[in-house]
């Protein structure tokens, strides 16, 4: 019997140019290697369509957000009330075929009793109601912090309400299926690891020339974890410290500008950046938030040598031991120093085939995920995935 299944995106997710949609795309070519026929639609702000996608999926629909003001008002989270649009429902209301929404985000038709007995499925990239709670720690403008710390206890209210009209949940990271279950007493909720590219761990043994951090810099919690290492970390250390990544903010900017050790690389293409990785020595990567998995962990790993993180970047991960593992400014300085003098070995590499290998395998984990949609039913998720 032919496997169909509706995808809802957050958004367009082509080109991969950015973390958020690696797993929203190369879930699909996954998927489709075992048959499952796609029914993918998109919303977008900015990004245009995108004929790569049809290679995928059956049909591929496009629907633009709704950034109206207004929608800030609402008693809904504006990430869920700007992906509100009647011409989506009525599409998926034309058959039976189960639903996979990508994000909280894009959960919004779990709250219409026209989808009641349909067979409704969410990733969760994040816990978002936590993840907003962080941005607003780390913001510096007053109307963002305005914005994120409403939007958090908007989203905290609406994902515990969330729980009760969702088939299963499948999160990225071990952490966040843990607070669903303790938080919401969520028992339909699985670690599924992340889709990404088909990577082979080729870290180059040896030297590197620099210490790398990586990101797209405009988002205020990367820039948070810059503008700390610039201040922090690296003013202090005779070093080389390479920023890159996409639009770094003027305060990023500025803040390099004043240290010689310090040089940005801004705008580089997806070549540029791999290349970039590839010739790091140490990729140091403190987070701020510890919900989520981070895909610049995972490209670290797969292609960078040695790895600088704190407790909040792999928690829940199960990455911790192919990590350097330091937590405050005086940590990180003595690692720093430490590493980069000391060569990535053969060993280590191959430490991370046995472990990447094995749990960042696309096919595996779409296979997994085919099983919980079709085969086992919701009511035995937890079942299935103790036996796989």
């Amino acid at each position: 019997m032919d496997k169909l299944l509706h995808i809802i995106c957050l958004d367009v997710p082509y080109p991969v140019d950015y973390g958020g949609v690696f797993d929203l795309f190369y879930k699909l070519p996954a998927l489709q290697q075992l048959g499952v026929k796609i029914f993918l639609h998109c919303f977008t702000k900015d990004r245009k369509d995108q004929p790569e996608l049809n290679k995928y999926c059956e049909a591929v629909y496009y629907y633009q957000r709704n950034l109206d003001k207004s929608n800030l008002m609402s008693g809904l989270p504006y990430i869920v009330a700007s992906r509100i649009d009647e011409t989506l429902h009525r599409r998926l209301l034309q058959d039976d075929y189960p639903i996979l929404m990508e994000g909280v985000h894009c959960t919004f038709i779990t709250t219409d009793e026209r989808f009641k007995n349909r067979k409704l499925f969410v990733r969760l990239y994040n816990v978002e109601h936590e993840y907003y709670r962080h941005l607003y720690k780390f913001s510096h403008n007053i109307r963002h912090e305005l914005y994120y710390f409403i939007e958090a206890k908007k989203l905290y209210n609406y994902e515990r309400k969330l729980v009760k009209n969702v088939a299963a949940f499948f999160t990225v990271a071990h952490q966040d299926a843990e607070y669903y279950r303790k938080e919401f007493n969520c028992n339909n909720i699985e670690y599924l690891p992340l889709f990404i590219p088909e990577w082979q761990v080729q870290s180059q043994e040896g030297m590197g020339a620099y210490c790398l951090y990586h990101g797209k810099l405009s988002v205020e919690e990367n820039e948070y974890a810059v503008e700390w290492l610039i201040k922090n970390v690296f003013c202090g250390i005779n070093i080389p410290f390479v920023i890159a990544g996409k639009s770094p903010t003027k305060k990023i900017l500025k803040l390099a500008a004043k240290n010689s050790n310090i040089t940005i690389h801004a705008d580089p293409s997806d070549e540029e950046m791999q290349d970039i990785i590839a010739k790091a020595h140490i990729h140091v990567l403190p987070s701020f938030n510890n919900t989520g998995i981070k895909i610049k962990l995972l490209n670290a790993l797969f292609n960078g040598r040695h790895c600088a993180v704190n407790d909040a970047m792999i928690e829940g991960t199960h990455l911790d031991a192919m990590c350097h593992i330091v937590n405050d400014a005086s940590e990180f300085k003595e690692r720093i120093q430490l590493l980069y003098h000391q060569p990535f070995t053969t060993e280590e590499k191959e430490y991370r085939k046995q472990i990447l290998m094995k749990e960042f395998n696309n096919n595996a984990n779409a296979l997994q995920l085919v099983k919980w949609i079709w085969e086992t039913g919701s009511e035995n998720l937890q079942i299935a995935h103790s036996n796989v």
